[in-house]
């Protein structure tokens, strides 16, 4: 990790898993399509920088996404500058991204469940952890 960026939000690793970061490119082009260096900004900005991908890497994912079929894209005329291709969310990404975030909630209800477990009975004064008498 470089740069004190990487420690706003506690990030433990430079690096997205490959699942989590297609998540966040689903999310971001569902509000509105851009092109592949606008989406880096995006999520290494809502990621507080803690997810920064390599230009290769993020044009190789959006690329396989595309011939999934969760994306789409089209060439855009830039003046005075070259042409960029724009990414749009298909329909069958709008439904993977549905599906994975209900995923996440569910999987957010379990590790709520854990933590409180782990206050109620680690954190509590006179709780030090230790196993309860049964």
């Amino acid at each position: 990790m470089h740069g004190s960026r990487h420690h706003r939000c506690g990030c433990w690793h430079e690096y997205p898993e490959r699942g989590w970061i297609q998540f966040l490119i689903m999310r971001v082009l569902y509000e509105k399509p851009m092109h592949g260096y606008q989406l880096l900004e995006e999520i290494e900005e809502r990621s507080c920088g803690c997810h920064r991908l390599e230009p290769g890497s993020m044009y190789t994912l959006l690329r396989r996404m595309e011939e999934r079929g969760l994306l789409k894209s089209q060439w855009e005329k830039v003046e005075g500058g070259p042409d960029r291709r724009v990414y749009k969310l298909t329909s069958k990404g709008v439904e993977a991204l549905k599906m994975g975030l209900t995923s996440i909630v569910r999987r957010k209800r379990l590790f709520e469940d854990l933590v409180t477990f782990y206050y109620e009975n680690f954190e509590k004064p006179g709780k030090g952890g230790e196993k309860p008498n049964v």
